[in-house]
């Protein structure tokens, strides 16, 4: 395993990869920060309520999210699962996969891009149950992605 960059490096690595990047990295953060928070203090099902419609996944909306999606959509999806992802590595919280999820999913929103966010669980080896959250948006893998094969997907917000 590699030793993490030290804190100029990082800053070093921030600056190069461009102003647009760096908006979205910090843009990721904020709504990463934002999710944590969320689930720390707000009621699940109160929460669930402004993510999107719960629905099974067989669900029809559920193919439907990605109907009408264009070639510009999916580079979108893209750049904020890259966004999401890169800022969750450096962000001082556990930002595990459903915040990632959560905070891609708005920004997603506010570019007007439909996505889906997936729930699933699996027979746990420490807890009764593991849990895993992902999302895609346009035909892209947006965040939480590759999905072990133990999850069974048994819900989504659409």
């Amino acid at each position: 395993m590699r030793p993490r960059p030290g804190t100029g490096a990082r800053l070093r690595r921030f600056a190069e990869v461009g102003p647009r990047r760096r908006a979205l990295i910090l843009e990721a953060a904020f709504w990463l920060l934002v999710a944590r928070v969320a689930l720390l203090i707000v009621p699940f099902p109160r929460l669930a309520r402004r993510i999107g419609d719960f629905v099974a996944p067989s669900d029809e909306r559920v193919t439907r999210a990605w109907q009408g999606c264009s070639a510009d959509d999916a580079l979108v999806a893209e750049e904020i699962g890259w966004a999401t992802v890169a800022a969750a590595r450096h962000v001082p919280f556990k930002a595990v996969c459903l915040p990632q999820a959560m905070a891609a999913r708005i920004m997603l929103r506010r570019r007007g891009v439909a996505s889906v966010l997936h729930f699933g669980a699996a027979k746990g080896k420490e807890k009764a149950i593991d849990a895993h959250a992902w999302l895609d948006a346009a035909g892209v893998e947006v965040t939480g992605y590759p999905v072990a094969a133990q999850f069974a997907e048994i819900a989504c917000f659409v």
